[in-house]
């Protein structure tokens, strides 16, 4: 199972959320030296989301993502406002990020979500969050009726190969994560999972694992010290 340390950009800082809401922000200072400090603690996958992008709809963090990209020799993902077949492409061909993650898309334009994983592959994954089993878009402030694992399925079926699940509820609150809907989507879809949301132990990790997802990303476990991210990769393992 990969670890995926989590960098949330906001204003150009490096913050985390509790379930997904701005005004409950704090701060971690500098995202490029952040990604650094992950990449040089051993990471060799990176999780970055332009929380400014989720909201406003346009690539607000552009430069400090680039910097990132440019910077690192590990590859980053990154989610956040990624809506049209422009947003994409620059993405992935100009700036240089190995994969981005389609949202609010997957709910409202599933044929982008087709054209995109005929072009470019493994290099697209879609990310489902959900309160109390629906999805949630547009930065999470939007509910819908979407049941989480129907959505899994049906980008299944459209050729998406990764999909990174977040349970809304527990993101930034260390509360342990979705066991239970996590595992249904492996079991429901076979695709490469990424379970994200609620992670606060090394035994978190492993229940995690233990569901057959292929990747954890973490945010304020790591950043509030309560575990290493040398912890989470031996755990990992």
């Amino acid at each position: 199972m990969k670890i995926y340390p989590a960098i949330d950009i906001k204003n150009g800082k490096c913050v985390r959320l509790q379930q997904g809401v701005m005004d409950s922000s704090t701060e971690y200072g500098d995202p490029l030296e952040m990604a650094k400090k992950w990449a040089e603690k051993g990471a060799y996958y990176l999780h970055v989301v332009d929380l400014d992008a989720a909201f406003a709809g346009e690539f607000v963090n552009r430069e400090v993502i680039t910097q990132i990209v440019q910077s690192l020799k590990i590859p980053v993902q990154v989610g956040g406002g990624i809506r049209t077949r422009e947003d994409i492409r620059v993405r992935l061909d100009d700036v240089g990020i190995s994969r981005v993650i389609l949202g609010t898309v997957a709910v409202e334009d599933p044929e982008l979500v087709k054209w995109a994983v005929s072009k470019y592959k493994d290099r697209i994954a879609v990310g489902i969050d959900a309160k109390a089993g629906k999805v949630a878009i547009k930065g999470w402030a939007d509910e819908t009726d979407t049941d989480a694992v129907e959505l899994a399925q049906q980008m299944r079926k459209l050729g998406v190969r990764t999909i990174i699940y977040t349970d809304i509820s527990k993101d930034g609150m260390m509360t342990g994560p979705d066991i239970e809907n996590t595992e249904t989507i492996v079991k429901k879809t076979w695709v490469n999972l990424i379970a994200s949301g609620g992670i606060s132990s090394i035994g978190d990790l492993q229940r995690v694992k233990g569901t057959g997802a292929c990747g954890c990303i973490i945010g304020k476990a790591l950043y509030d010290g309560a575990f290493t991210l040398e912890e989470a990769l031996k755990a990992a393992k």
